[in-house]
């Protein structure tokens, strides 16, 4: 094939004979010895090899390097170093969002990708207000973090983490990482444990869970007479 130039964290690669079927994580770990990116599931359902081209997160996984000549490439090494952290890599190490490591450079490319996309307003799938999405909320981050996998399960330290650099940056009139489920609940949120977040007005039409769970609790023998689980 011809020649192929790939600019990796600000820095030119050229390449005169790839395999045109080579994945840009494969360019980077085997050919250049890039190895912040990982190779987990290699099938884009992990996100633990995720970069940033053009300020957008992918997975590397998925896309061929050849379709990357002259995009601006930016793996977990191009955020930061050990000796020089980025805040948010500081902040993941400030709330130990990470136990095993191996998913922690895929997570920290795609939140730096997030922190951006809130900072210009874009709408994810549990966003209510279109126009002015809130960040901070907790079904916010945990939404647009879904892709990112962590077995070790430190999904609530992790959202601490982005939460943090998110309040820092102020790109949110909260002040705090907040629960919107519609409950009326107080507006602080502790997150621990085995966790996942409540649902958002938009998952679920509008609808009150707690209604939902009181009146579910008043029909009789709803699981059936003979008792059968549902």
């Amino acid at each position: 094939m011809s020649n192929l130039m790939l600019t990796i964290n600000q820095q030119d690669y050229e390449f005169d004979n790839l395999d045109p079927r080579t994945t840009l994580l494969d360019v980077c770990r085997h050919h250049l010895h890039i190895t912040g990116p990982k190779k987990g599931c290699d099938h884009g359902q992990c996100g633990a090899c995720t970069m940033i081209i053009n300020g957008r997160r992918i997975n590397s996984c998925l896309t061929l390097a050849v379709m990357h000549d002259g995009d601006e490439i930016t793996t977990i090494e191009g955020i930061g170093l050990p000796e020089s952290l980025s805040e948010l890599q500081q902040a993941f190490k400030d709330h130990d969002a990470f136990q095993c490591g191996y998913c922690t450079p895929g997570q920290i490319c795609s939140a730096t990708a997030l922190i951006e996309e809130i900072k210009q307003q874009w709408p994810s799938h549990v966003t209510t207000d279109l126009q002015n999405p809130n960040g901070l909320l907790v079904q916010e981050i945990a939404e647009r973090m879904s892709g990112n996998i962590c077995r070790c399960s430190a999904y609530p330290n992790i959202i601490r983490a982005i939460s943090q650099v998110l309040e820092n940056q102020q790109v949110s009139n909260s002040s705090s990482v907040t629960d919107d489920a519609p409950n009326n609940s107080p507006a602080g949120v502790a997150i621990s444990g085995i966790w996942s977040p409540p649902p958002s007005e938009a998952q679920i039409g509008g609808h009150s869970m707690v209604k939902q769970t009181a009146n579910a609790a008043n029909v009789p023998n709803a699981a059936g007479a003979k008792g059968e689980r549902l």
